[in-house]
């Protein structure tokens, strides 16, 4: 123990110790405040998605950070709801009323936005109900978007998809409707207003929202299905962490112990261990969880226990082998026998502590190996159909063509917090291994 002690205050001595160890520490705590700031039910029904989750986010919007290193402002998404409109009613006879509903926004941005969307509800009195929908430029031109729009009650009018539109500005509505006829490369700053006029039984009412989605979104941006990548950065950080430590523990501490046992009892039963660990050894490992994952069940855990049953008998019990069978020649394990000591108490109380230090860097190093099987896993589409892990990301950029588009942050992102924590495992791992190997310390 005073040994052990002993290494432990040298840790000041190894710099890259000390940097993984940052690294390691940032990752825990990110961990945590994920696991605390979006409860586990919480990101989950935030990951599924659905109506009124992130209708709110443009689709496929860059991070933030983009806009702060461009000399452009991008835009922003600009949600004008029915508490910021104008609404002006006149009578009309025969219970019949004319409602306008002006929803006034300021739009000073040098990118276009990616998309227009109105959402209008109309209760009481009878359907169906017809509105007509107009749009107001700073230079007081009035462009008709729709006469007469039929609706039952609730309608959500997608400005963006308007083919008919389309025809008539000659160009995508959300550029269209921000360009002046001599400048049609850079959108016009100032005052915007959409009008929107119906003829309405006089006990309805109308209520309206305005989204125009902009071309940045969050510190991390949005993907193809509206949601906000956040999530599944900060939440993949947890599971890649408790999936890696499960992993290496349960396979590393099973193949220590086997292989002391093995050492020590040898005969049939080393020759069985070590038959298995050369069968383990040709077995292909990714393959198998492919096809696991195919024939019988994606779930992470189920993942994770074939991972730990596959690596159990791995190749590091023959250097682990190697090195009890040194440690069972020592003086101190012939003077247990002597006193009479039993052979479990002899592997588990003599022979195993001897060479428990050498375990801690072969387990750290070998976290990240499990880690990225996950992540393979998922960006093969084999991921967990339930948790947002990093994996997943990846996934749904490669299959939506995110590079070819020039979408990089959907792709760089989750990559760089993978290659984060294998570094920082890695830093830990080789430092350890310097402390705790003597032939490496000399060096």
């Amino acid at each position: 123990m005073s040994n052990l002690l002993t290494r432990l205050r040298d840790l000041r001595r190894y710099p890259s110790l000390v940097a993984g160890l940052t690294l390691l520490v940032i990752m825990v705590i990110i961990s945590l405040y994920a696991v605390i700031a979006i409860p586990y039910d919480e990101a989950i029904r935030l990951w599924r998605g659905g109506p009124g989750v992130w209708d709110d986010n443009p689709k496929n919007a860059e991070p933030v950070l983009v806009d702060w290193l461009t000399s452009d402002r991008l835009a922003r998404t600009i949600i004008v709801p029915s508490e910021d409109a104008i609404t002006r009613v006149e009578a009309l006879g025969e219970n019949r009323k004319l409602v306008e509903v002006l929803l006034p926004f300021r739009f000073d941005y040098d990118g276009f936005p990616k998309e227009l969307t109105l959402s209008t509800r109309v209760t009481g009195g009878e359907a169906p109900y017809y509105i007509s929908v107009f749009w107001e430029t700073p230079g007081h031109e009035t462009i008709t978007l729709q006469e007469d729009r039929r609706t039952l009650g609730s309608d959500v009018y997608r400005i963006s998809q308007d083919a008919d539109l389309r025809n008539r500005l000659t160009r995508l509505p959300h550029k269209g409707l921000f360009t002046a006829p001599g400048n049609r490369e850079s959108p016009v700053i100032g005052d915007y207003q959409l009008v929107l006029r119906a003829e309405l039984p006089e006990e309805a009412e109308i209520t309206s929202r305005l989204v125009v989605y902009g071309q940045v979104e969050g510190l991390f941006g949005t993907d193809h299905r509206r949601r906000d990548l956040g999530v599944a950065l900060l939440w993949g950080m947890p599971i890649a962490l408790i999936f890696g430590v499960l992993a290496a523990v349960g396979a590393q501490v099973s193949t220590f112990v086997l292989g002391a046992i093995a050492t020590w009892f040898g005969g049939k039963v080393d020759a069985i261990f070590n038959r298995l660990v050369e069968l383990s050894m040709i077995l292909p490992l990714l393959p198998l969880l492919i096809v696991i994952g195919y024939v019988y069940s994606r779930s992470i855990w189920t993942m994770l226990g074939v991972v730990i049953a596959l690596n159990v008998f791995s190749a590091s019990m023959k250097v682990y082998r190697a090195m009890f069978l040194q440690a069972k020649e020592s003086l101190y394990i012939e003077a247990a026998q002597a006193y009479g000591a039993g052979n479990w108490r002899i592997i588990f109380r003599y022979l195993m502590p001897r060479l428990a230090p050498i375990l801690l860097p072969q387990f750290v190093t070998v976290i990240p190996t499990f880690v990225f099987i996950e992540a393979s896993l998922a960006v093969l589409g084999l991921g967990d159909p339930i948790l947002p892990t990093w994996g997943k990301i990846i996934y749904d950029a490669r299959v939506n063509d995110a590079l070819l588009r020039g979408q990089y942050y959907w792709i760089v992102q989750p990559s760089l917090l993978l290659m984060m924590l294998g570094t920082g495992f890695a830093l830990v791992g080789y430092s350890l291994d310097r402390i705790f190997n003597p032939r490496l310390r000399a060096m």
